[in-house]
């Protein structure tokens, strides 16, 4: 509730952009976090934006690349919830974009390399860097917040969330462990397709 509340508040306030290509004729729901405008950069060097991920549900979290403790334990709960997905469906799971809070460090090839090590492919697995927006906004809709401790590493929190196809939150996790029930089942919902 805080996060879409939150999200309103920036869509008032002018900070989000509800832009979107031509090519979208339905507008985006007031609660989508893709009005936010956030452009990407991904490990392949691709430029994107949050709203061209539009028409189908996806899974978003945010890292930074030189994390060693909650960022890999992220991307292990990820794998792990997108596998209890599929064996609940037998329908592949929903995309995962990951979205970096360090773009001053996490470079296109940083992202690679940490693709590289995890084993994460696209186009299931996309790791992004914020070219263009607000990503502490972004980060807030989704509940995620940071702050750079004077070693240079970052405390945080982790979310999980599954996004719709228009961009809207269906819900979220900050489990590292188990797959989350309710989370899968959530993902699971043929309608979010």
């Amino acid at each position: 509730m805080i996060r879409r509340w939150t999200l309103l508040v920036l869509l008032t306030m002018g900070v989000c952009s509800g832009a979107m290509p031509a090519a979208q004729a339905a507008p985006l729901p007031a609660d989508s976090v893709y009005r936010t405008g956030l452009i990407l950069r991904d490990q392949d060097g691709r430029v994107f934006t949050l709203v061209s991920l539009r028409g189908r549900p996806v899974i978003v979290s945010m890292f930074y690349v030189s994390c060693r403790d909650a960022c890999p334990l992220t991307v292990s709960a990820i794998e792990r919830l997108r596998a209890a997905i599929e064996a609940r469906t037998g329908r592949p799971a929903p995309p995962v974009v990951l979205i970096s809070f360090d773009p001053a460090h996490d470079t296109v090839r940083e992202l690679g390399m940490m693709a590289a090590m995890h084993d994460l492919k696209g186009p299931v697995w996309r790791l992004a860097r914020p070219e263009q927006g607000d990503v502490r906004a972004f980060a807030a809709t989704l509940g995620v917040f940071w702050r750079q401790r004077p070693d240079g590493n970052f405390s945080h929190n982790v979310e999980i969330v599954l996004l719709d196809a228009d961009g809207r939150i269906v819900t979220e996790t900050a489990g590292t462990g188990a797959p989350d029930p309710v989370f899968v089942r959530a993902a699971a919902r043929a309608d979010l397709r």
